[in-house]
Parts: structure tokens; sequence; C-alpha cells
């Protein structure tokens, strides 16, 4: 069995696309998906299954329109990626406890992406990077940190230039969802 960490995009967010955890946790174990977890309202699900990645977006995706009549992009990611996610993190140690100290906005995020983008979209984020806005694309993440927060982000307001679909967590979140794997794995 595959630790897998389902992550949904746009819901619960601005009162749009409402879904309680409890209900999508009941969800993901009527499909037969065991040791279901959740985290936070953004739609982050922890579960075990064999079926690869794409399988399971597709039937999460499907299941989700069935049940909550909304249609949202689902990013799978295993337990495997999500550590590399965390260990090949382009920006020093020092540079992320900084971004997580500043108590203003959140600062550091990872977009998640459905599929690599090619290299000419990546080309595209160019123009919107600047000494506030940091970027690093490596294959399926895009690292973002953006010291204005994201909602004053240039940058962040154009990474559907990727032409990617995707979903984007803030550091903190993707820390929280690895200890969640850890303790699964124990």
């Amino acid at each position: 069995m595959t630790i897998n960490i389902a992550l949904l995009r746009g819901i619960n967010v601005g009162g749009h696309n409402k879904i309680k955890m409890a209900e999508l946790k009941s969800m993901f174990q009527s499909m037969g998906f065991e040791r279901v977890q959740t985290y936070i309202q953004s739609g982050n699900v922890v579960f075990t299954s064999t079926e690869d990645a794409e399988s399971l977006r597709k039937r999460i995706e499907h299941e989700i329109e069935k049940v909550f009549s909304i249609s949202v992009t689902v990013v799978i990611r295993t337990s495997e990626e999500l550590e590399q996610i965390i260990e090949n993190c382009p920006f020093s140690e020092e540079v992320r406890k900084e971004a997580q100290a500043s108590k203003q906005v959140e600062t550091f995020y990872v977009s998640m992406l459905l599929q690599s983008p090619s290299q000419e979209r990546i080309e595209l984020l160019k123009e919107f990077a600047s000494e506030m806005d940091e970027y690093h694309v490596q294959d399926r993440e895009v690292y973002l940190l953006l010291r204005e927060g994201v909602r004053n982000s240039k940058l962040a307001n154009n990474l559907f230039k990727l032409n990617v679909p995707s979903t984007v967590r803030n550091w903190k979140t993707i820390n929280k969802l690895y200890t969640l794997v850890k303790s699964m794995e124990a």
C-alpha cells in the first residue's frame, strides 16, 4: 500500500466550493481507501491505496463531482514525492526560517502541478519575478518566495501562464502533511 496525498484545488475559498472535511473523509473511505486523514479546510487528504496516481486523480475528481456537485482539480503526490518536495527545496534553511517567521503574511509556498510545464511556459514567468517574488521550478513543483504575501504578488497571480492545472500550499501545510505521512509509516 502506498501513502498518498490528495490536494484539492480551490475548495472552501471565499465561501465557494464548500466541502466539509468530515464528508470528504467519508467519501474517501466509501471509495475503499484506508487510513484516511484530512488536514485543515483547504482539501488535504492523506490515505493509502494500491492504485497509481493518475487513476486515483481521475477517480477522486469524478467522485467529488458526483457527491458534492463540484468540479475540482485534484493533485496527487505519494509520500516519497512529498519527502522529495521538502528535501529538494531550492531555498536555503535560513531563507525558509525567515519566511516562516514573518508574522504579517505567509510568504513561502509550493505550487504542485499535474505535469511539468514546458520551458517556453516557464520563461513567461520571468517577467513577474522580482526581489520581492522569487521562484524555482523543479519538475512538477514551483517553489514560491513571496515576501509581500500571495495577495500582493504579480508572480502568484500569473502562475496560470504555466498552462498546467495546479494547487498551492504554504510551507507550513507541506510540513504538517509530511508529519502526518511519517506518523502513518511508523
